[in-house]
């Protein structure tokens, strides 16, 4: 028995190897590259309900953008806060705002693919980019930057959504290295050409790519996936680019609570089962891979058997993992949470697995 583990181990090992390997150095091994400005007339669309807290911080930086030809697309999903009157303020202010307002809709009630459908169909640019509420560009180059990844081919960007630090919280380093984690992830897929996701906070795709697959319609049922499972279905190996270079990134205010952070969680696995047959199979053989290595390790080391090969072997993974994950948080000016790297892989791998229980017994909550 002790011997069918051993081999299961190592055939685990081989697996893990492989994606870091042959995957994952897609991305971190690559120098990013500023692109070449284009200046097309770009649409920044902004969907909120019940955001006026972050709005009154982060619309100041969205109208600041020093770039010569784009409009802001504010859409208010009925908020029952001031985020209306606050967008009205700056409509008033800014020729190149435009509103949307939207109103509760009995058959796509508290749905935000709804309200964003509305907004990309206001939209009077061709290019369009997204970002969230409570997200605000590192840069007053953002748009530039990540129109400047277009091309006649390139119709999808995807770019990157950090999240603030807070100094002195582990929960927020975890909140970080998960989310450098997941960046590797779709941006190392999307080079080797098979893009399976990406974030809202951070996105831009031409109008006739949403058009392509009738929008949302696939999955408008589904509360959550405006990013992810929009880009799982139209973005293929021709028609994707990412955008990586620091002044593309965008920054949002991270949960400060473990509990907030779970369900946070939840909502996104629970979009993740909608993903095409391949992504949900590489996804999941990623996960499996990297629990059955550490725990058949475990079980190996415990009964001393093959113990050197098991503790060498265990420990090459280890420190090949944190060279390829080095070099990626670097990338994305988070190094310093990849030196807790051993020991947030085991918190997020049990915090997967909580996360899995949970949602076959309860339903996640999505879009206010």
């Amino acid at each position: 028995m002790l011997f069918i583990l051993f081999i299961a181990f190592l055939v685990f090992f081989v697996i893990q190897l492989v994606y870091h390997a042959f995957v994952f150095t897609r991305f971190s091994f690559v120098q990013p590259k500023k692109g070449t400005p284009k200046n097309i007339p770009v649409s920044v669309l902004v969907c909120a309900k019940n955001e006026y807290e972050n709005l009154q911080k982060n619309l100041p930086i969205l109208v600041s953008q020093k770039y010569p030809n784009y409009e802001l697309v504010l859409i208010d999903d009925a908020s029952s806060d001031d985020t209306l009157e606050l967008f009205e303020e700056y409509e008033k202010q800014y020729a190149f705002i435009k509103l949307v307002k939207v109103k509760n809709n009995e058959a796509f009630w508290g749905n935000k693919k709804f309200a964003l459908t509305l907004g990309i169909k206001a939209a009077k640019n061709e290019y369009l980019l997204f970002t969230d509420a409570d997200c605000y560009p590192t840069s007053e180059n953002w748009i530039s930057e990540m129109t400047a990844h277009f091309s006649s081919k390139k119709t999808i960007v995807l770019g990157y959504g950090a999240y603030e630090k807070i100094k002195g919280s582990f929960l927020n380093k975890i909140i970080r290295y998960e989310t450098v984690l997941t960046a590797i992830q779709y941006f190392s897929w999307a080079k080797i050409g098979k893009p399976y996701m990406g974030v809202g906070r951070n996105l831009a795709y031409k109008k006739s790519e949403f058009f392509n697959v009738n929008g949302f319609i696939n999955h408008i049922r589904v509360r959550s996936g405006d990013d992810d499972l929009f880009i799982n279905e139209a973005a293929n190996s021709e028609n994707t680019s990412v955008s990586y270079h620091p002044e593309s990134f965008t920054y949002s205010k991270p949960k400060t609570k473990h509990k907030d952070w779970f369900n946070q969680k939840r909502r996104h696995v629970s979009t993740a089962k909608h993903y095409k047959g391949f992504d949900k199979f590489q996804l999941a053989l990623f996960f499996i891979s990297q629990v059955l290595c550490i725990t058949l390790a475990i079980i190996l080391l415990s009964f001393q058997y093959n113990w050197i090969i098991v503790a060498s072997v265990l420990g090459f993974r280890y420190i090949f993992n944190w060279i390829v994950f080095g070099y990626g948080a670097a990338k994305l000016n988070e190094k310093d949470v990849i030196i807790w790297y051993p020991i947030f892989e085991l918190i997020l791998i049990i915090t997967h697995l909580r996360v899995a229980f949970t949602n076959l017994i309860f339903k996640p909550v999505h879009w206010k």
